[in-house]
């Protein structure tokens, strides 16, 4: 089924006519292909956690929508994104994580590049014994770089070079959480994965709303309430849901994760979810926050990598663990109960005669200002 700019119109009305993405979206692998350059390549897409590369010669490769890409961190600390291809024959670099002792070197014909990228040796390139040659310029031949940010922990990329800074970008979600605007300590044990048999997209609709909350978080629901609760929604960016009732863990001998100073009454107990496009999902609270990114595995399998961090690095410290183990098991629990409802989304986008279905103007607001930007971007000249 082909996806036409009827069915995006459709998408981008006012949310009281709109229908949502036609089926075609979650189930067809010629428009995943699609999305991959016009909603992901061209955005800025959340592609790892700066923990994944956490030390001076760290190298990590990652495989994003087909596409092979390296994680580097150089001598000084810089964390930078390559493709994972070698400039002499496209050889794969670096197939696992590992810590080097020195350069990137290519298994194939052993050139060597810097951590920074650049090409450091071409062992006979000129003939046996002769390491230069005239027509090989290795100024002009260091690793290709991608455009990369790191904000939240999260490494971003924009794959095709085209879009606006990062900065401007995320400016207002940024200016919304100026207060967390600051290094966040994670730990191991605040990260785990789930795998989920549905479209990325499905993730990022429930994540964006707190409609579902009675009926598939009772528990959470139960003192951060349907009422408790508004919509955030920065057409273009960003939307998802606040809490005015945020409860903060206790641990049993009273202790509470230390929180950031100075913070706005509105963050004593409040907290904010948002999906900042097309695929991180972002929670704030004054004593933590978490990133998910999702990584698509093709329309109808996706991996969610979940990472918790804390504002005070004394928290990653051994007597804190029983409690980061704690909060790590509460928020796994949470979003666990979410697999079912995206996965039976996901069972109904085979539903011929499904319409894309409607949103509720006052509930669903977030989740259609992400359609409406999904629907756009699909909709921009290739």
């Amino acid at each position: 089924m082909t996806v036409t700019d009827s069915d995006l119109a459709a998408v981008s009305a006012p949310v009281e006519q709109a229908r949502g993405l036609p089926n075609a979206c979650y189930t067809d692998p010629a428009h995943f292909a699609r999305e991959a350059d016009a909603v992901f390549f061209a955005s800025w897409a959340g592609l790892a956690f700066a923990a994944d590369a956490p030390e001076p010669g760290d190298v990590k490769p990652v495989r994003f929508l087909g596409q092979p890409l390296l994680l580097a961190r150089d001598r000084e600390g810089v964390l930078r994104v390559f493709l994972n291809v070698c400039r002499h024959r496209g050889m794969i670099l670096v197939e696992e994580a590992a810590r080097l002792p020195r350069a990137i070197r290519c298994p194939y014909h052993s050139w060597c590049y810097e951590l920074d990228g650049r090409l450091r040796t071409t062992p006979h390139v000129g003939g046996p014994g002769t390491n230069r040659h005239a027509a090989i310029d290795r100024a002009q031949l260091g690793l290709v770089e991608v455009r990369s940010h790191v904000w939240m922990g999260v490494v971003w990329v924009n794959l095709d070079g085209k879009a606006p800074e990062f900065e401007t970008y995320a400016a207002d979600l940024r200016a919304r959480w100026a207060a967390f605007d600051r290094p966040l300590a994670f730990a191991p044990d605040g990260a785990f994965e789930l795998e989920v048999a549905c479209n990325w997209k499905l993730a990022v609709e429930n994540y964006c709303e707190s409609y579902h909350l009675p009926w598939v978080h009772p528990g959470l629901n139960s003192y951060s309430r349907l009422e408790d609760h508004y919509n955030i929604e920065a057409p273009g960016t960003h939307s998802g849901q606040g809490t005015r009732a945020y409860r903060p863990m206790l641990a049993e001998d009273g202790r509470r994760f230390p929180v950031i100073a100075g913070l706005d009454a509105q963050w004593e107990e409040g907290a904010e979810y948002v999906a900042l496009y097309p695929n991180v999902l972002l929670g704030v609270h004054k004593d933590h926050a978490f990133a998910i990114l999702l990584c698509p595995q093709g329309p109808e399998r996706t991996v969610e990598r979940i990472a918790i961090g804390y504002f005070d690095t004394a928290v990653l410290g051994e007597d804190w663990a029983p409690m980061r183990a704690r909060n790590a098991a509460m928020w796994k629990e949470v979003f666990e109960e979410d697999i079912f409802v995206v996965e039976g989304m996901q069972k109904g986008r085979h539903a011929g005669g499904f319409d894309g279905g409607r949103f509720s103007p006052v509930m669903d607001s977030p989740t259609h200002c992400f359609h409406a930007w999904v629907a756009e971007r699909l909709r921009q000249p290739a």
